[in-house]
This record gives structure tokens, sequence and C-alpha cells, in this order.
């Protein structure tokens, strides 16, 4: 037998494992070679070569008339490329060993601060401000410096949005910490990592339990990207109780340097004495610590008053410039020592500003209680005392549903004149969508194909309704005004003091965005009509008419041969969509969030394969507030491919807000299938906050631990070994003498241990209640246990009592092309797969271990699939990716926010040439965007 080179090459060679002899598609009887492309690659020399294409002409699909598995020959890698095996995949990444010998070493920025600062404002960060996902930011900005208060998820994205620099951010500070406040940390952390050659890390500061935060994401981000974590508060085990905060009852000075001075003042709740026996309600937690932060600007020096001077017998000369630095000095004319206040006018104190996090009614009892803040307060006629200061501005970071408390709004009364910005979740701000340029991206795709691409959430509201529903309204004090994204409060120049609405963006609703388009392309009209017609004309399949309605779905003609699948017969739009929630790669752009596919079951539920971060604001923007947390409440399992962050860092806020929804309602605990690397962080996690889950490995649902398990289930315990049950549970992919034998350990049987065989069984079940046969976990080539997953539906009878074979949908994850993949995906109806590349970027997409377009494509017509949706696009491809048409007969492009229907399949490739129009000017590389740099490989 030749020599296997490449996945590429496989075709050419004899025999032709690709071919219809062994893959002929959707006909499940045939026998399938297991032959592990990977094993081949054992084989090969160490050295590069260059194989020559083969003579014999390749063979084809004759039934579907695609193109062949074309031979491509491999290039030179560049010289910064990371080691790479002649096997087409990179070694040291998949075992996780691609990082430099030497670590990063992160360097804290250093700047020399401007004290006269002629600019400065706090500005409003308006994350989660239309989804109500994540608490807002805040910006405070000085010439030289940037501090940033909560980092929830979606910032990242935001700043990309909104060009704000995140390489100059010098501090981030959290009023809570929790995945509301810091979900967006994990990301916006990696990301400085990997900003120039030596990356920069920031200052981090919260509350005592920043601590176990850290300590959960030291397993996917380097210690180097965290070692400025100070966290302020009493120190001691986050799982016992707060036994005294009377020793930080007052303000914790962290910053003080000429620009400012930067105070915290801790909140707790007030424990209820009708039930202080009840120790499991009452014991105060680290974790239920909020912060008031207080910014204090130092005073504005008077102006100095040259004729004062010169009464005073000076000349003019250096000693103005010394009187003016806080110098006495000896007249010149006459024998006395002139002293600064004696021509200069009185200084103007510095402004004041206070960020105030009550999270609940609990909290309040402590906030009306804090002496701290008196010198702060007015008297009852609004005036201040002698020991006073007025305050500025105060922006409430607190829930509405604390804010509109009478208690608190009295208490606000008490800063006398101050500006007050509630910045808490506002009804008014739902229909403003923040992130403006994926929005406008939506209501285009939702004008050409509303069938693929649903109205946006927030677009569907009542808007009248929201603003009537508005916590605050026009009889409110104007010094009581609900927050804008990009709001800004003016506080240096000093004449400036005060609001500022210059930055704030207008409503762009969807009949604007529509006019553009039509000024744009003129077409589009024509062009949606075509698009409806794909439902609407009649069209032949097999010789028959078949018109489209809401039930049935019609067949191309580049399938007549093969025929509609059975799967797919007399389905309905109820049985199954998926709803790619995010389709980028590495770190969020404006256009695309990172992975995340929601598989909408209806009235059965739902699953997420990935969940990175925003995947729940993702989830609001596609069905609006109410919508997602019903989706949130009706999750039946979430299934993670691997440990880099831009696949899990979103899964702490939909468990935590899964475990609010359903508090007070019985409920199992969600199932998370996930790596192993991944269990480390959310039990670190889990110190931090409950996320009511059960953890169940990867390895114990590939098909060979399935098969161990119903053994062991069948078996007789009293004469039959459990453990010899799942003994032989491998896979071709790491078996002894395979380039990836020792990767990671090889998947170990789920039997022998009890909570895995509880939690198998209960995976079962939830399937089970689905309308689900299984769930499949199997190996792929990425880094140390990566995954892809398959998804196979129960059998269902029609009307007429036939037995209709469930559909079956499987995701790669991110992986290069592999034997393990191909053999999963055979006959399946949906393949999901990651097309990080195009294809004249094979050397990149080898050496990081991810597919390009074209490979993806070979893969699913090597394993007879009916549809191929790609996704994962490096972000270098903001808005729609490289692809040739030749290639793209059964494959469709994946956008944020598409929602594809089951009984839609038929018509899903023929909509992409009405993309391309869409997008004719933008294809490849948006240079325009300012895009951040690649973040560090642990990102991607």
């Amino acid at each position: 037998m030749s020599q296997i080179t490449t996945l590429r090459l496989l075709i050419n060679h004899s025999p032709p494992i690709f071919s219809p002899l062994f893959f002929k598609p959707r006909n499940l009887h045939l026998p399938i070679r297991r032959f592990s492309l990977l094993t081949a690659f054992s084989s090969l020399p160490k050295k590069k070569t260059n194989f020559q294409s083969s003579p014999e002409k390749p063979l084809k699909y004759k039934s579907r008339n695609k193109s062949s598995l074309p031979e491509q020959k491999k290039g030179e890698e560049g010289a910064k490329m990371a080691e790479t095996e002649s096997s087409g995949f990179n070694k040291r990444r998949a075992m996780g060993k691609d990082k430099d010998d030497k670590p990063k070493n992160l360097q804290l920025k250093v700047r020399k601060l401007n004290p006269v600062n002629t600019i400065c404002y706090v500005q409003i960060l308006g994350t989660g401000m239309d989804t109500q996902d994540t608490s807002p930011s805040v910006l405070l900005f000085f010439d030289k410096q940037r501090f940033i208060f909560n980092a929830g998820e979606g910032l990242q994205r935001y700043c990309t949005e909104h060009r704000i620099k995140l390489s100059k951010i010098d501090h981030i500070f959290l009023s809570r910490v929790c995945s509301e406040t810091a979900g967006g940390l994990p990301g916006l952390l990696l990301t400085l990592a990997g900003i120039g050659e030596e990356g920069i890390c920031v200052n981090m500061w919260g509350p005592s339990n920043l601590r176990q935060l850290v300590a959960a994401m030291k397993a996917f981000i380097p210690n180097a990207a965290m070692v400025h974590t100070r966290s302020f508060g009493p120190l001691q085990d986050p799982d016992k109780a707060v036994s005294d905060l009377s020793k930080f009852s007052g303000p914790i000075l962290l910053i003080n340097d000429e620009v400012v001075k930067l105070s915290a003042i801790l909140l707790q709740p007030n424990e209820d004495k009708e039930s202080i026996n009840n120790e499991s309600e009452t014991t105060i937690k680290p974790r239920d610590l909020s912060v008031v932060y207080i910014c204090d600007l130092p005073e504005i020096q008077g102006k100095f008053d040259p004729e004062k001077a010169k009464a005073l017998g000076l000349r003019a000369g250096p000693k103005y410039r010394e009187l003016q630095q806080g110098k006495s000095v000896k007249s010149d004319h006459r024998d006395i020592m002139v002293h600064p206040s004696d021509v200069m006018e009185p200084p103007i104190p510095g402004p004041i500003v206070l960020l105030v996090d009550c999270p609940t009614a609990s909290h309040l009892q402590n906030l009306l209680s804090v002496d701290s803040l008196n010198k702060f307060y007015t008297d009852f006629s609004g005036n201040l005392s002698e020991n006073t200061r007025a305050v500025a501005c105060v922006i409430h970071l607190s829930p509405s549903s604390v804010a509109s408390n009478p208690a608190y709004q009295n208490w606000m009364k008490r800063f006398g004149d101050a500006q007050h910005i509630m910045a808490g979740h506002e009804r008014k701000n739902v229909e403003i969508p923040v992130l403006k340029s994926s929005a406008k991206i939506a209501a285009r795709l939702n004008y050409l194909c509303p069938r693929f691409f649903p109205a946006p959430g927030f677009w569907s509201l009542d808007t009248d309704n929201i603003l009537s529903n508005s916590t605050f309204s026009t009889k409110d004090p104007q010094t009581t005004i609900a927050a804008e994204n990009l709001l800004k409060f003016t506080l240096r120049p000093y004449a400036n003091l005060g609001l500022d609405r210059s930055s704030v963006p207008t409503y762009t609703g969807p009949a604007q965005v529509l006019d553009d388009l039509r000024a744009e392309i003129p077409e589009i009209d024509n062009t949606v009509q075509q698009v409806r017609q794909l439902w609407d004309s009649p069209v032949e399949v097999n010789g028959e008419i078949s018109l489209e309605n809401n039930n049935s779905v019609v067949e191309e003609p580049w399938f007549d041969e093969l025929g509609l699948p059975s799967c797919l017969q007399d389905i309905t739009r109820e049985d199954m969509e998926i709803v790619l929630l995010g389709t980028g790669s590495s770190q969020p752009s404006k256009y695309r969030n990172v992975s995340s596919i929601f598989i909408n079951l209806f009235s059965k539920g739902s699953l997420l394969f990935d969940c990175g971060e925003g995947t729940l604001g993702q989830l609001k923007r596609r069905f609006g507030i109410e919508g997602a947390d019903n989706a949130v409440r009706n999750l039946r399992c979430i299934w993670i491919s691997h440990i880099h962050a831009d696949h899990h860092t979103g899964l702490a806020r939909i468990l935590a807000l899964r475990r609010d929804l359903l508090k007070g309602v019985p409920h199992e605990p969600l199932l998370v299938v996930g790596p192993g690397q991944l269990m480390r962080f959310l039990n670190a996690y889990q110190k931090l906050e409950e996320l009511d889950m059960q953890f169940l490995d990867c390895r114990h649902t590939t098909q060979a631990s399935w098969d161990a398990f119903a053994s062991s289930l069948n078996s007789d315990l009293g004469s039959s070994s459990p453990t010899n049950s799942g003994s032989n549970v491998d896979s071709t992919l790491f078996i002894k003498g395979s380039p990836m034998q020792s990767y990671w350990k090889r998947p170990s049987s789920p039997v022998g241990n009890a909570d895995s065989m509880e939690r198998l069984s209960h995976l079962r079940k939830v399937l089970q209640d689905a309308g689900l046969e299984t769930l499949i976990s199997f190996p792929v080539v990425h880094c140390p246990q990566a995954f892809g997953t398959v998804l196979k539906a129960g059998d269902r009878i029609n009307n007429v009592g036939e037995v209709i074979p469930g559909w079956k949908v499987v995701y790669s994850g991110d992986t290069r092309p592999c034997q393990e993949l191909i053999e999963a995906s055979h006959g399946a109806t949906v393949l999901i797969h990651e097309a990080t590349f195009e294809d004249a970027l094979m050397d990149e997409a080898v050496a990081r271990n991810h597919s390009t377009t074209k490979e993806a494509i070979e893969v699913g017509e090597a394993a007879g699939v009916y549809r191929i949706i790609l996704t994962h696009f490096s972000q270098r491809y903001p808005k729609i990716p490289v692809f040739e048409d030749a290639h793209m007969h059964n494959t469709c492009i994946g956008f944020d926010m598409m929602s594809i229907n089951m009984a839609d399949l038929p018509v899903l490739p023929r909509i992409l040439p009405h993309l391309r129009l869409l997008f004719r000017t933008e294809m490849g590389v948006d240079e325009a965007d300012d895009l951040l740099p690649e973040a560090v490989s642990a990102a991607s």
C-alpha cells in the first residue's frame, strides 16, 4: 500500500479509502474500513518531503457531480511557524507543547503621569445595556491613565466596536466578583498577553474573593497575566462565614498618586435576625461582598495673581513659578516672605465620583449605615456643612429593583446637587443595540432571507411598553438620569464639569438600515424576491412537482439521483433548528462573536455546543430578553469541545443565570460535558458562586465508553468484572505507536467510576426525554483533550406508521482533518465544521491545527454528509470569508444569529450566491477595521 501523506493526497492512493466503495453517502449498511489516518502518519520520515501528484485521475462522486479531493503541493512553512510534522498537523501544538520554552515576561505599562490632566471624565461603557446579560462597565479616563470598573462579558467586543484601545488600560476594578461583573476578564487578559512580543498585563483589584477567580482562571490563562492582582477585605476561606468586617468599615485606600486618590468601601448583606438560627442562610461569605468605589481627584490650583505679587515687591521671573509650585519666596523689594496663599486664588476642591454597587435589598441596609460616607452628605436643607465635601457624580451600578426602593432614593437625595447616573439595567435601553455594526448586518441578512436570519430580538420589542416601564420617569429631578451608552461626565477641564452626550450613539432602526442597503445595492429588492422563490416556486424532485410550504421541504436538482435523506421526510419546523450564536475564532470582533451553537429542540428543550464569551448576550439578541431566559431554563446539556478560552468562557454566566431562574423550582443540575481541564476550572470557580451543574468528561461519552456503559448495565455484577468490560475504550487516534499516543491519557472507561456511571445514566435519560438517541464525543487533532461530537435524534413514526430514522448532526470543534472526524460524520445530515483559514493559508492552518475552507468541505464529501455548515472563521475575515464557488454546492457559510431549521436544509446551499451579493464589496479582510492582535495560543 502506498504511503499516505496528507488528507488531500489520500484519494490519489490505492486503495482509495474515500471512494464510494467505502463511503457511499447515507448507506449505513456498507462496511467502513477502520483505518486511522494518523496511524499511517506514524511511519512517515521526519524530514519534510515534497510529494508529487499521482498520475492517475482522481475518483469523483458521479451521483453528486462534485469536485474530487484535489492534490495540493505543500509549500514551505514560514520561519516563524510552529514545528509541524509532514503529516499535516502540528504535533507540538496537539501535545500542548507549542508554547515558547521561555514564557513571556508580561510587563505592566509604566506611564509618566500628568497631574494637570487637561482631560478627565467618567464614561458609561454600555456592555449588556441592550441585552441585560451583564453589568455595564465604567471608564475613568485621564490623559495618561485608564481605569475600568467591571469587566463583564462582551467588554472586549464592545471596545473593538467603539475603538477603545484595550492596550491603554492600566487598572481594572471589580465591584463584585461574579460572572456578571467579571465574565469578560479571561478573554481580556489573554488578548493583552498576546499584544506585541512581550505582551502586557494590568492591575486587577477586587474584594477578597478575587483570589478564587484568579485560581480558577489558572486552568487556561498564564499565571504571568495575573500576577498583578490585588484583593482587599477579609482574607479567609471563601466557604467560611466572614467573622468580623468592623476593621474594614472605613475606606480602604487603594491608589493615592498625583492623579487620583481611589478608595473602596465594602458592603455586606445584613443578616435576617428572625432566621439567625439557620446558618446556611445567614452566614455571610466573601462572595457576598460588594464595593463602593470613591474616586477623589486632587484639588485644582487657584489662579496666580501677578498684580498681588507685584504689590508684595516681587519681580516677574523664577519666583513666580516657585510660588505656583507651592513654595514660599523672599520679596525682592521688601523684607518679607511671600507665601503661595498671598498671591494665589483659593484652590478649587477636586471633583469626587462615587461608583455604587448595591446588589440586593439586604446590602442596602448596610449601605444606609456606612459612617464613612457621612462626609459627603448635605444637611436636610441641601447645604454642605463645614466638614463635608460635595460629590460631583454618583454612578449607580445597583439593579433597578434596588435603586427604585424608596429608602435607596432617599439616600440618593443626601448627596445634594450631585449628578446621579442610573447604570443598572434600564428597560429603556433594550431597544438600542450596543453593537451597532453586528445589528446592521443582522438587519440586512433578515431582509434578504428572514427564514435563515430571523429579526433580532431587540427590534421585535414593544417600544412604547419598554419606555413606560422605565424605572426613572420624567417626573424625577434633573439630577437623576438613566445611563446611556457612551454617556460622559466631564471632570476636567473644570469649566466643562457636567454631562456630555456628544458620544452617545443615535438610534438607527431597521428602516434606515434598509434604506442605506437599497442605495448601496439597487438590485437588492429583486434578489429578495429570488430568495423567496426558493420556498414558493414549484421544483421538480425525482420527476414530481413539489411546492414548498411551512411543513415541507424542496430538494434541489443537484441531489435528484440520491433524493432527500429519509430523516427529512415529513419533518416539521418544530423538530430542530441550529442557531449559530458565534462563528468567529480566537477573540470577538465587531461582526462575529466567538464559538457557540444553540441546538433548539423547541418543546423538548435545547443544548449548547461550546459556550464562548458573550453566548448569553447572543441568545438575548436572537430571542429577546424573555425568550433567552426561557431557552436557558430549558437547557438539557452543554457540551464543550476543548479548553481554549474562546469556546468556554461564557459557561459560568449561562450556569449562573439558570441557577437564578430556577431558584425555588424543583430541577436537576445541568449536565456539562467537556474535557478534563474544564472540570478543574469549574470546581475552582464554584468557590465563587454555585453553578448548579454536574460535570462529565468527554472521554466518558465516546462510543467505546457508551458501549462499556451498556455492557455493564447488562452484565451480571456478581459474575462479571465491570472494569474489564470497559478495558478496550480506545480510539484509533491514540493507539500504540501513533503520533498521538502520548498527547494525553487515552480514553478511560466510565465503568468503575461511580460518579461517571451515574452521570452517564443521567445524560442518557436527558437525551431520551428530548427525543434524542445519543450524544457521542470523539477525539480530534487540535490540542490536548480536543473533541468533536455527534448528536443523533431518535427514530420517529410518520402518519402512515412508517419508521423514519432520526437526523444526525456532527460538530467538529477545532481540528485538522482527521479520520476520526470523517468516520464520525459518515452519513450525517449536517456537519458543522470549523474553517478558520482560507485555502491560501494552508501553512498557518497546519501550524495552528485548524482547517481551511476546502479541507472542511472535503471532510464532508468524504463522509457523504448531506449539508455542511462552515464556522469558526479567523477574525481577519470580519464579515464574510474567502471561498470558491466550485466547492460550495452542498455547503453554506455560517453567520452569527443564523437559524437553520431542519425543514429548510434542502434550500440552504442555494442562499449562498445571494449572500455574496450582500457582501460583494467586502470579501476578505476589512482593512478599515482596527482589529486587535491575535490572542495567545490558549485562546485559539
